[in-house]
């Protein structure tokens, strides 16, 4: 790879809305100087000055993310989501990790911005609660270590990797990310999450945008579980579904006998003290405790409920 190797910025959306302005604006403020902007809106409503902004259709985000790709100039290709926007230092940081051959693709952190309302901020303390397992690293600033999943709205890879190993999934979303990943570890790469590759992402408002979101993840790794194994088999994609089915069965039991009622009361009472211990440990606004401890007990039926949805299912639609 190049000393300072040109970057392809590469934005897909529906529209161009406000947050993709701010996107935008944000992308050309890095404090990176090699880069080019291509965004891809289903329709190009308006011309952005020094961007190519390019027509996809109703297509779904991996195809957009390819087209970005196949009109690209750039030795690396970075995607950011429409309503996310980089740290001034996003793409000066990342291309140091690309320096080293192994490494396929670089992520890091989404942080909720700090000007999202307050029911987007209590979405975002959810998402970054320990509660979530090992993906909460994807919503807070941590150490960098080694990856299995890097999320699409923070991912960098070179060009030519890209191309390698057949580009973006077409068909399902969410979970082309997890797709291309598992791809790149099939040939040996590397992925690394890093703590000072950051992009700040507007959160899904709790209760119902927020549940809805999580629902389709649920569906897709469960799915994913059973057709394409590899990094979606994972202990903490699946405790929100054992812990589910561990409720119901003891409900079940603890009919007439008082030992289930027991362990059922002891075992409710125990996630609820962890899951408001999680809370407490992140949240301070006071207004906000409930709505974030209720916010994570729903994620988690939302999630788990889902989760054996995609197990049964046959295939996803597009």
């Amino acid at each position: 790879m190049s000393e300072n190797p040109l970057v392809s910025i590469i934005i897909p959306c529906r529209k161009i809305d406000d947050y993709t302005r701010e996107c935008v604006r944000h992308c050309k403020q890095l404090s990176y100087g090699n880069f080019e902007i291509i965004l891809l809106p289903d329709d190009a409503s308006e011309n952005m000055e020094g961007i190519k902004v390019v027509s996809t259709g109703l297509i779904t985000p991996g195809a957009k993310r390819n087209i970005g790709i196949s009109m690209s100039s750039g030795e690396i290709c970075a995607f950011i989501d429409s309503d996310a926007y980089p740290r001034n230092d996003w793409l000066r940081n990342a291309v140091k990790y690309l320096a080293d051959p192994q490494v396929a693709a670089v992520g890091g952190p989404g942080i909720t911005p700090e000007e999202d309302g307050f029911m987007q901020k209590s979405s975002g303390f959810v998402l970054s609660s320990f509660m979530v397992g090992g993906l909460s690293n994807r919503y807070r600033t941590k150490i960098s270590y080694e990856s299995y999943d890097i999320h699409s709205c923070n991912f960098m890879a070179r060009k030519r990797v890209l191309n390698d190993v057949g580009g973006w999934n077409e068909k399902y979303w969410p979970g082309e990310d997890t797709l291309i990943c598992l791809a790149m570890q099939r040939q040996g790469l590397k992925l690394i999450e890093a703590s000072d590759v950051v992009v700040y992402h507007h959160r899904r408002s709790l209760y119902t945008p927020h549940l809805k979101q999580v629902s389709r993840f649920g569906v897709h790794r469960g799915f994913f579980v059973k057709r394409f194994r590899g990094n979606s088999v994972k202990l903490t994609f699946f405790m929100p579904s054992f812990l589910l089915l561990a409720f119901i069965v003891t409900a079940l039991m603890s009919i007439g006998i008082s030992f289930f009622s027991n362990v059922l009361l002891m075992v409710m009472s125990l996630y609820l003290v962890v899951s408001l211990i999680s809370t407490l440990s992140q949240v301070k606004n006071l207004k906000m405790i409930l709505v974030v401890w209720s916010g994570s007990i729903m994620t988690h039926l939302a999630y788990g409920t889902s989760f054996l949805v995609g197990l049964l299912k046959r295939d996803l639609k597009r």
